[in-house]
């Protein structure tokens, strides 16, 4: 091609300076934080968590200055820490509650409501004569550090209780979603109840008898068994010395209630003041079961005074004599064969794990230790006989404490005493609870007793070469 026909290159000069190469510089955007959301994460107690939210409101003037925390105070910082909680796991559910739309299928069958801006827990239970003095129950996420400081806090009031009772007291105010695993979690780690947790086997579980399945009136067919001894003394002066003490343990083996009663001696005129007191208090008994005593022989030395007492022929005559008067039957329990006083060696396992978990190595005076063991039993007759239902539209637990006073010994007070009822009918609406309650016995917890829920195992047959365990013997014998 001619040249002359070629493109002309044009080339443009521009005056405009060279780009300049700026260096990247990196820039971090944080999430704006909840400072109760930081409080909550930072904080290991729950009554803490209350009172420095108490103090914060304080600060916003929300709450006034100058008093001390009053109860109010403590409901207003559980109530805003309930909906801070609230807003961060249930925001889509407080909006549909708000516009009266049908809420998440996750919480629909709880039927949640809105009061005061919280979320509370329904159910088709408003007109039922039992639990009325109930709260709505706030709904709670499992995902939370507050659940955990709540499990941690009713736990470790209630004197270092079990999961049925912690998760029974919980549910009187809060209700958790998935609770029962959240709560056995929580105080499966509780250090402190660790150290008590005992570790045995136990032999194939035998037939229940006649008296623990059949219906009758409380402390009709009834345990009992001694525990201690206790160390207390009877005054806070200088130079007094410790005694010792013993408990005595009565328990009905159709309800599981219990009746506790601070011996000062194993004399037998101890134990026949308690009996009366037992009586007294709870009506007639008409069988009463124990063990023979030979369980005890062996054991350790602080345990001698109780087998010789138990075993002695003064014993027996005395308390044989006591019981013709009241129309009492004594049984006792085969030798070597405790269990078949597993119903009261239980409660007496559970009576000592609490009492010592709070008393320690203290010293208490008796007015002191008759205290903690009141209240022991109150909290041992308030756990539920039966597994925990997670429909909120199902009645509170069965507990022992039903069939004694009607209602939960550890229960919130009723509010409205004003009732303006015959006293013919309101004794057939008390007979009626009654009734309900028998008939919940015979359908949630005797037929739970039909499985052997543990120990369904038989042991294998000793054969020769295998080496025997033999307790109260001196080593390498």
């Amino acid at each position: 091609m001619d040249k002359q026909l070629w493109p002309i290159n044009s080339s443009t000069n521009t005056d405009e300076p060279p780009l300049e190469e700026k260096p990247i510089v990196p820039v971090t955007f944080s999430r704006c934080v909840n400072p109760l959301r930081q409080l909550i994460d930072r904080s290991s107690s729950y009554s803490k968590l209350r009172n420095a939210v108490v103090y914060v409101l304080r600060f916003l003037k929300i709450l006034p200055k100058g008093n001390p925390i009053t109860l109010k105070d403590l409901e207003t910082a559980e109530l805003t820490l309930v909906r801070l909680v609230q807003r961060e796991h249930f925001a889509s559910d407080l909006a549909l509650l708000e516009q009266n739309t049908p809420c998440s299928p996750k919480i629909r069958a709880l039927c949640p409501f809105l009061k005061n801006g919280v979320i509370r827990v329904g159910g088709r239970l408003s007109n039922s004569n039992l639990e009325y003095d109930q709260q709505p129950p706030f709904l709670l996420s499992k995902k939370d550090h507050l659940v955990d400081l709540l499990i941690d806090y009713f736990h470790q009031r209630n004197l270092h209780t079990g999961p049925h009772l912690t998760l029974s007291l919980l549910r009187q105010k809060f209700w958790i979603l998935a609770a029962r695993y959240v709560v056995r979690h929580r105080i499966r780690n509780c250090n402190f109840c660790f150290k008590f947790r005992p570790r045995a086997t136990f032999p194939c579980m035998a037939d229940l008898p006649a008296p623990r399945i059949t219906e009758a009136k409380p402390f009709l067919h009834s345990g009992v068994d001694y525990a201690g001894p206790f160390y207390i003394t009877l005054t806070r002066r200088r130079g007094v010395k410790s005694q010792k003490a013993y408990l005595c343990l009565f328990i009905c083996l159709v309800t599981k209630a219990l009746h506790l009663e601070v011996a000062s001696d194993l004399s037998t005129a101890t134990f026949i003041n308690a009996f009366k007191r037992f009586l007294s208090r709870r009506g007639p008994c008409s069988v009463l079961y124990s063990d023979c005593g030979t369980n005890f022989i062996g054991a350790k030395t602080a345990l001698d005074d109780l087998s010789k007492f138990v075993t002695s022929q003064e014993y027996h005559s005395s308390i044989d004599d006591e019981l013709i008067k009241r129309n009492v039957v004594w049984k006792f329990n085969p030798p070597a064969a405790p269990h078949f006083g597993g119903i009261w060696e239980a409660n007496i396992k559970s009576v000592k794990s609490h009492l010592t978990k709070v008393i320690g190595t203290q010293i208490l005076t008796y007015e002191e230790f008759t205290t903690v063991i009141t209240q022991i039993e109150a909290l041992l007759n308030s756990r539920p006989l039966c597994t925990l239902s997670s429909d909120a539209n199902e009645p509170l637990a069965l507990t022992p404490a039903h069939f004694l006073t009607g209602t939960l010994l550890q229960s919130l007070p009723i509010q409205n005493l004003d009732m303006s009822t015959n006293l013919v009918t309101r004794k057939e609406l008390l007979d009626q609870i009654l009734q309900t309650y028998w008939k919940r016995w015979h359908v949630e917890y005797l037929h739970n007793l039909q499985v052997r829920q543990k120990w369904n195992k038989p042991s294998s047959p000793i054969k020769a070469g295998t080496v025997l365990r033999t307790d109260n013997t001196p080593p390498l014998h």
